[in-house]
């Protein structure tokens, strides 16, 4: 399998497409977007303390509708690399044309994943701290590729998608694809459940399973999922896995309280190897602008590691 299936995939899409009008007058429009997250934190590990500024992501981009069916987004991520000081790379995350039409959403280019995408919508506090799979390497938020969603009705849907597999930092040229299938059942209102399955084969097959279970009412959200990774990094054998839970209640108009815990199981490597605790207040002056002081605390599996403290006032500003 390789990039001739994409190819193949996005022209019988584009064929299927060009059948469909218009049915009404459209006028084409788009729009700018900016994404700031920032920080400023205290850590404490060991009876040491470090104190930093931070400027953690920036998002530039644009989106563009050219119908009702057909737009298209890019953006940039420019971010913290960690290898110095006031050093930030910049990375291509989005580049994609997407066709809607009823309950079928096909995008195709340099696009988002759906592994873990309904978790970190559940999660809802990005700017904070990624979702559990982001965090911990199971999978990347973007990468090349195809997608396809069908929403079959109000309580069931279905996607697929095939993708480079390294992610959008990492476009190389060899012939491995990652190909995943999710499902998305809402048996009530306000309750999501999802599984979702992807493998990619080198000399050694990696697959991920991964299972979420949420609630959303109006003023509280809860959520939990559990991740598997076998033979993580074609490595035959080295298996990873995880669970996370969050809950935030909606206090007032502007603030928000929200809770996490994680727990990552990786013999492989100690800094991945542990649990986490985060605690925090959202606050909303206007749209656009969120404030989170929050705890967030990491207990190594190994005891002989301290444990380490660090309190964050965390900024996203979004226009």
């Amino acid at each position: 399998m390789n990039r001739k299936v994409i190819l193949t995939l996005a022209m019988l899409g584009v064929a299927l497409i060009g059948m469909s009008q218009t049915p009404e007058e459209f006028k084409p429009s788009g729009k700018p977007f900016v994404t700031i997250f920032s920080n400023v934190h205290s850590t404490i590990a060991d009876g040491e303390t470090a104190t930093a500024f931070e400027l953690s992501r920036l998002y530039l981009g644009y989106e563009y509708a050219f119908s009702p069916n057909f737009s298209a987004k890019a953006n940039l991520d420019i971010g913290d690399p960690g290898v110095g000081k006031l050093q930030m790379t910049a990375y291509v995350k989005n580049a994609y044309v997407a066709y809607k039409n009823n309950g079928l959403t096909v995008n195709f280019g340099l696009i988002g994943t759906t592994a873990f995408k309904t978790q970190e919508k559940a999660w809802g506090n990005r700017y904070v701290e990624k979702s559990f799979q982001d965090k911990f390497g199971y999978n990347s938020s973007a990468d090349l590729g195809v997608s396809a969603a069908y929403k079959f009705c109000d309580a069931f849907s279905a996607d697929i998608i095939l993708v480079n597999g390294e992610g959008y930092k990492k476009l190389q040229a060899d012939s491995a694809m990652r190909m995943g299938f999710g499902a998305t059942i809402n048996p009530v209102k306000k309750l999501t459940a999802r599984a979702y399955y992807d493998f990619i084969s080198k000399d050694v097959t990696q697959s991920t399973l991964a299972f979420f279970a949420g609630y959303k009412a109006d003023n509280f959200s809860i959520g939990a999922e559990y991740n598997k990774q076998y033979n993580n990094g074609y490595v035959d054998g080295q298996d990873l896995d995880g669970y996370s839970a969050y809950a935030a209640f909606k206090a007032s108009k502007k603030v928000k309280l929200f809770a996490r815990y994680d727990k990552s199981n990786n013999d492989y490597k100690s800094s991945n190897n542990g649990e986490l605790y985060i605690a925090g207040l959202e606050y909303a002056p206007v749209k656009g602008i969120k404030i989170a002081p929050n705890f967030s605390g990491w207990k190594p599996a190994d005891d002989s590691k301290p444990f380490a403290s660090t309190l964050f006032v965390n900024c996203e500003i979004k226009f």
